[in-house]
Formats: structure tokens, sequence, C-alpha cells
């Protein structure tokens, strides 16, 4: 059936609701319809074997995303913030790519490839013939997203329709947005959390506002303009927009959910948030690429007992990522493959439907019994709670003893003087790896290394202890507010040549 079915049903539940964009002159459900058919159109005149998006937030992405499960061709939304070769290196593995490109990416592509400016794709849209392939087999590739490796060449992780389908039918229920809900996005189209957004507020029927570029006070005024309902966000815009509201509450009596995921939330952020966000529910959504979005979910509720319980083991799963979602099972295993008891800290396996787990060129990672090994070293408590600890290729070994980045970090961020830190290990002679953090200082804040490593000395075992502290004036991240530590490892190793 394809992801055209997710559309078709919106359209024929709530045709006239605005879909896309401001509450006075935007689009509605049917308009998307009739422009992705258009879009169909469009592809199928042009021979594309793929729809290839290389533009910021705006409509242009849930309209090409329909259009391609229309005309049968996957859609590959790119990194824009990358290398032009990269981005060539990437477009020319395709056949016949269709490039829908805003207009200061389009001035750098060769003129031997089809292209066409944002605006151009949506006039064509207007009066190109609609099309649409009879039936999507629900095995074909829906959407390839490219993950963003800094040490190899990037590969695609291939989600098909029925990954994606399987997620929205499991985790979202058909019609359940009110009219006036509005969903603000800031994560970029290349993000799976865009292409989940897409999917799951179309399916709820809820609007969707795009800001293409995130800035926190943009992203303030628009929540207050747009009379925004929920937001998704990445805890490198949660610290950016706590810094802009310096304190204060905010001015947003209509929102109603923060959703947060992507990366790490330092429970010292979280807690500034939940003040600043008196009206707020919070919900942490933990997922992969490969998974087609959120496999784990600590919900609204979750994160109430958490604040008003007085027992720390329920106040500690502020730290977790919440309970697997519906239709998804998971597994500790040890090095081994071999499942480990609650509690035991290992590699977490999930399996369900939704999962790809599969990349151009490599294949699927999927074993034969359908899980897939996401990385992420974890622990799940008896209630079904999963804290992860950090990739697994980010564990300290110190004296033999595996040592977790997260655990000393979340105690760093507590001290005052600390703006952001992040902890990793590198080579020492006599433990294997040694311990250095790296902090951010908070302005106008003094502290001395000594300070710090006595602070972590007091609050977890002495082998956690930093071995040295690393003053910087900022961190490496990824546009999505990702820790880049592969990066900050090479550039201390440099710095020390």
């Amino acid at each position: 059936m394809g992801l055209a079915m997710l559309l078709d049903m919106a359209t024929a539940g709530y045709g006239s609701r605005l879909a896309l964009g401001s509450d006075k002159a935007g689009f509605t459900f049917s308009d998307l319809d009739r422009l992705a058919e258009g879009g169909a159109g469009l592809l199928a005149s042009r021979k594309a074997s793929h729809a290839v998006l290389l533009a910021r937030n705006g409509p242009v992405l849930p309209t090409l995303l329909f259009a391609a499960a229309k005309a049968g061709v996957p859609l590959v939304p790119l990194n824009y913030r990358a290398s032009l070769d990269q981005l060539l290196d990437s477009i020319d593995q395709f056949e016949s790519p269709l490039v829908v490109a805003d207009d200061d990416y389009l001035s750098l592509l060769p003129g031997t490839l089809q292209t066409l400016s944002t605006d151009a794709f949506f006039a064509e849209c207007e009066v190109a013939d609609p099309v649409r392939k009879a039936e999507t087999p629900d095995d074909e590739p829906a959407v390839l997203l490219y993950t963003s490796g800094t040490t190899s060449r990037p590969k695609a992780a291939i989600l098909r329709h029925r990954n994606l389908i399987s997620y929205i039918l499991s985790t979202v229920e058909f019609g359940s947005a009110a009219e006036e809900e509005a969903a603000l996005v800031s994560v970029p189209p290349y993000h799976v959390a865009a292409i989940g957004s897409v999917l799951s507020n179309v399916y709820a029927g809820r609007r969707v506002v795009y800001l293409p570029d995130f800035d926190p006070y943009e992203w303030l005024n628009l929540v207050e303009a747009e009379q925004i309902t929920s937001a998704m966000v990445v805890p490198t815009m949660v610290s950016r927009i706590l810094q802009a509201l310096d304190g204060r509450s905010t001015r947003a009596p209509s929102l109603r959910l923060i959703s947060y995921g992507g990366a790490r939330m330092p429970p010292v952020v979280l807690r500034q948030a939940l003040a600043a966000f008196p009206a707020a529910d919070f919900c942490n959504a933990y997922g992969l690429t490969e998974t087609s979005s959120t496999i784990a979910l600590l919900t609204p509720e979750d994160h109430r007992q958490a604040i008003d319980s007085g027992d720390p083991a329920i106040r500690g799963r502020l730290r977790s990522v919440g309970r697997a979602v519906p239709g998804i099972e998971v597994e500790i295993r040890g090095p081994d493959g071999v499942r480990l008891p609650v509690g035991e800290r290992g590699h977490l396996w999930v399996r369900g439907q939704q999962i790809s787990g599969e990349y151009s060129a490599v294949g699927s990672l999927v074993d034969a019994d359908g899980w897939f090994d996401t990385r992420d070293e974890a622990s799940v408590d008896l209630a079904g709670y999963i804290y992860l600890e950090g990739r697994t290729d980010d564990l300290i070994i110190r004296g033999a003893e595996n040592i977790a980045p997260a655990e000393i970090e979340d105690v760093l961020a507590e001290h005052p003087a600390v703006a952001e830190v992040a902890v990793l290990g590198q080579p020492d002679d006599e433990w294997g790896e040694k311990i250095i953090a790296v902090v951010v200082p908070n302005p106008g804040s003094t502290s001395s290394a000594d300070e710090l490593q006595e602070f972590v000395r007091a609050r977890l075992r002495s082998s956690r202890t930093p071995d040295e502290i690393v003053w910087r004036d900022e961190l490496p991240h990824n546009e999505t507010g990702k820790l880049l530590r592969r990066v900050l490892a090479a550039e201390l190793i440099q710095s020390k040549q």
C-alpha cells in the first residue's frame, strides 16, 4: 500500500484542515495531496529513479516525500551542510535522479544533473498531469537517509515502506489531533525525526510549522505567533532556548508538549527546561535512523511520576529513555551475543517490523531471528525502562574496567562552573586509556581542574575521576546536536603532537 496511503486517509478524513504552514496562509491536507499527485507526475515525466532533496526545512519535504511515494521512487534528503564532493558522491550513486534544491545549493550543482529549484518544483506540481503508480509494494525502498560518518564514506540507511508504516500504525492514532493543534519542527529534513514528523503529524491530522534554520529567539517567537502546541527539539536546542530565556519562564501558554531526543539530555538541562516550561509536558523519544525513528518513549506520565516521587529508583527514570513502543522487543546482550540478566549492561538489541538495519552497498545487519544491534550500551530494569550508557565505541577501558562517559558527564554537568562537558578516553601506557574531560565553562565562572576532579571523586569511584581536565570555548557537534566524539578525540591528539 505504501506511504501514500497515510496521506490518502488524511485527505479523506479531514482534507479541509490546515496541514502545513501558517494558520493564515497554509496548505490544507487536500492541497498537499493535490501537489503530491502533481509531483508524482513530474517525477514520472522526468523518468526519475530517485527524488533527491537538497533544501532547508519547509513544505517541500512533505510534498516531495509523498510525491515520491505516489510515483514509486525513493526520497533521498541530503545533508546540505556536507561538502560539494560528498553531495556529488551521493548523487552519483543514482541512475537518473531529479534533484530539488534551494537556490543557493542549486548553483553549485553541475548542469549534467536534472535539477529544479524548490520554487520551480512547486510551480510544476501545480501544472503537471497527476499520476500515481497503481500500487507501491510495501517492500520497496521509501526513503534513503545517509548516516553522518566522520571518518568513512557515508552510507545510506534504507527505510522501506513497511518499516515506516509499521512505525506509524504502532505509535500514532489516526485523526487523534484536535484541529487547532500545531507542531513546530526544527530538525533538518535529512534527519529521521523529520521524516517521522511528516508521517506522524499527517496521520494524526496536525498542522506542521517549519523553522528553516534553528534560532532560539525565532523558535520562541514562532511558538507564540503560531500558537504551537507541540515541538520536537534536540538537547543542544533546549540549552540554547534556555540561554535565550535567561532564567525566565516562557510566554508560551499554547505549548502542551515538548519532545526531545537525538542525543543525551543532561539531567541538569532537563530540570531547567521543566522549570522554564511549567505548562508543558515532556517526552523523551529514543530511536535511530535504522529503526525508522522512535523505538522507546519516556512519556509525560513517566516524567510526572519521576518528578513527584520520593523513591530514588523512580526519580532516576529521568535518566532513562523510557520503555519500548508497541511492536518493539528489546534485549541486552554481552559481547558474545548471549542475553544478559535484568540490570546488567551490554549491547542493546531490538526487533520489530519497523526495524530496517539495512544499508546501501552493505546489506542487512539484522540477524536470522530479526534482531538488530543498535551498538548502544544500555541496561533495562525490571519495569522495562531502558538506560543508555553511550555508544559501544565510546566506552573507556581503563585498567580493564569499562567506564561509560555519560556517567562522568552527568556529574560534571551539575557543577555550576560547567556549561558543557564531554568525557572520552585517550591512549595511556599505564592504564590502557586515561579519562579526559573536555569542559566548556559557564561565562564568568571560575574553577580549577583540581576542583572539578574532586567534585567527581566525591560522587563516583576514584577510578572514574578524570585524569585530565581540558578547557575549550566550544565542543564540536553535528547539526542535530550530537557530540562528535571522534572529531574531538582527533583534535586532542593533534594538539599534543
